[in-house]
């Protein structure tokens, strides 16, 4: 079943400057294949259930196989037959407030 999933993967405890582990995260989820997107405080991650959750698994697995203690913040949206919602749903927005779409 489609889901979309934002998380937010981090260290805890490991200094003021966290950009270096949040990189080494974020890049197993883009080398995922799965359509994702990363902004400020989350990463987006779309796909069936089992391939999103075995992502999110191994990108916080990155972290915590060395030791590192880490946050993991999740929020899924499950919406039976219907795909491709990390576009559409900005679309909607956009087009309402008179934008352009997301390609």
């Amino acid at each position: 079943m489609n889901t979309l999933v934002a998380v937010a993967i981090a260290p805890c405890g490991v200094g003021d400057e966290l950009a270096p582990e949040v990189a080494k995260v974020v890049k197993v989820i883009r080398e995922s294949g799965l359509p994702n997107r990363t902004t400020s405080m989350f990463t987006e991650i779309e796909g069936e259930w089992d391939e999103v959750m075995k992502v999110i698994k191994e990108a916080t697995f990155v972290l915590a196989d060395k030791g590192i203690r880490t946050e993991v913040v999740l929020k899924a949206d499950i919406r039976p037959g219907f795909t491709k919602m990390m576009k559409a749903k900005v679309n909607k927005v956009n087009i309402i407030l008179g934008g352009q779409n997301e390609h």
